[in-house]
């Protein structure tokens, strides 16, 4: 007599968590967290219109108030600007349509990727979450970290914004062409790193299961797939918005607490006033196309070393790009991508300034 051999549990496949089921859960909390910082940004409302506290610290909470608003209003649009797009790469763009344009020589796309900005004209809040979507697509390390760096400043619209503060000269040059340079130097720098060393967990799984979301996304019609770019545009809005609610909360604490005459007082040393103008930078978090009329403020009482240090590193690393590189790379990489553009920056603008007749 023959048995009929009835499937058992044993035998079964252990079950996968894939990254579209462990998705739903990050986007819920960064979901709580973001929903979180908007309750304690209206609570600091509350307290600033109430009578509880002294007149001192009264004025201190609504200059902090007033500053983050200002960084955060300035940087907010660019930073939805950026998920749309990534969004839109995400449907319409699939990996073997990037890897066309994609130099396998590494310095070559570090070089490409330094250049990017002319076709994705981004601020420092917006590049992130497009370089974050185009390493799911397959972006080599290198190329991200150049265009992440410096597409900031190598766009139309910054140009523009330069031309129309400093005019047609040595600082508009000298920023595009330090800003290209370095990114793409500290892009060929980050070639040797294995993507496990770099990025967080959550991107690294969503880097290796790119196949699986480009099959996802294929076909239908063009509406639809254009709305399903809509949605994820808000996760990725939504995700990165907690880090620049921080960073905007930083850079206003910053400001409130720590007087700018305080670094105006380095303006007379060769080194002290380019370091002064670098943490000038990285404190005020200026939207990249609007700082050179800022740095136009201080060309005066800085010498043009100096301004030129606060045009080409603010737009790399300010408080809240800094904070939003956590959404991608782990604390480490994070600490390079800050301490490697300060020091080239610090070093070619020192010797600009020990050596150059302006």
């Amino acid at each position: 007599m023959s048995t009929v051999e009835t499937p058992s549990t044993a035998s079964a496949p252990p079950p996968t968590t894939s990254l579209a089921s462990a998705e739903p859960r990050f986007k819920s909390k960064a979901a709580w967290r973001f929903l979180l910082l908007i309750c304690l940004l209206g609570l600091i409302l509350a307290l600033r219109e109430s009578q509880i506290l002294s007149g001192s610290a009264s004025d201190r909470l609504q200059t902090f108030v007033t500053i983050f608003l200002s960084i955060f209003i300035e940087a907010a649009p660019f930073l939805l600007a950026g998920s749309i797009v990534s969004g839109l790469i995400e449907v319409y763009v699939d990996k073997e349509m990037l890897y066309r344009f994609i130099p396998r020589n590494p310095i070559s796309a570090a070089l490409v990727g330094g250049s990017l900005g002319i076709i994705f004209p981004v601020c420092e809040c917006g590049v992130v979450p497009v370089t974050r979507r185009l390493y799911q697509k397959g972006l080599p390390v290198s190329m991200g970290i150049a265009f992440m760096l410096a597409a900031p400043v190598v766009n139309p619209v910054v140009v523009a914004s330069t031309y129309a503060a400093f005019g047609w000269g040595s600082i508009l040059l000298g920023r595009l062409l330090f800003s290209f340079l370095i990114a793409s130097f500290i892009g060929l720098l980050f070639h040797v790193a294995r993507p496990q060393d770099i990025f967080l967990p959550e991107q690294k799984q969503a880097i290796d299961e790119q196949d699986h979301h480009a099959h996802q996304h294929e076909g239908g019609a063009w509406g639809r797939r254009f709305w399903e770019g809509l949605g994820l545009a808000g996760d990725d809005f939504l995700d990165m918005a907690r880090y620049l609610i921080v960073g905007s909360m930083l850079a206003a604490g910053m400001q409130t607490l720590v007087p700018q005459s305080a670094l105006l007082a380095l303006a007379g040393g060769s080194v002290s006033a380019i370091l002064a103008m670098m943490v000038l930078a990285f404190v005020l978090s200026v939207c990249s196309t609007v700082d050179a009329f800022l740095a136009l403020a201080f060309a005066n009482s800085f010498p043009p070393a100096a301004i030129l240090a606060f045009l080409v590193f603010g737009p790399m690393v300010d408080i809240k790009s800094a904070l939003m590189f956590l959404g991608v790379f782990n604390r480490r990489a994070v600490l390079y991508l800050i301490l490697l553009p300060l020091l080239t920056t610090l070093a070619l603008t020192v010797y600009l300034n020990l050596n150059v007749r302006w």
